[in-house]
């Protein structure tokens, strides 16, 4: 059985990479990445989506690059993958259909 911190980081990361996907240049930075989770209804901290992008990038779903105090994260075509629903990863929840 998933926990519930293992569940809302699947969701978190779900939304990033959807988030990332739709943006102009596939990029966004982490701060407005923690105000869409958390206009989403996932609770999310700065270090806790910093976390994400972290894992999300040592899974080859997204890149980031630190720039001083912030990080710019974009997302890799298997990131794209994931975030449609035509590839999956134990990781991530699964998107639904149509959305």
């Amino acid at each position: 059985m998933t926990s519930y911190a293992e569940t809302l980081s699947q969701h978190r990361r779900l939304t990033i990479l959807k988030f990332l996907a739709d943006s102009p240049g596939y990029t966004s930075n982490a701060s407005i990445l923690e105000h869409v989770c958390n206009d989403f209804g996932i609770s999310s901290s700065r270090d806790q989506v910093m976390g994400e992008l972290d894992w999300l990038q040592e899974q080859g779903f997204a890149t980031f690059e630190d720039n001083g105090s912030f990080r710019v994260a974009t997302v890799t075509s298997r990131g794209v993958d994931i975030a449609t629903g035509k590839a999956r990863s134990a990781g991530v929840q699964r998107p639904r259909p149509g959305a």
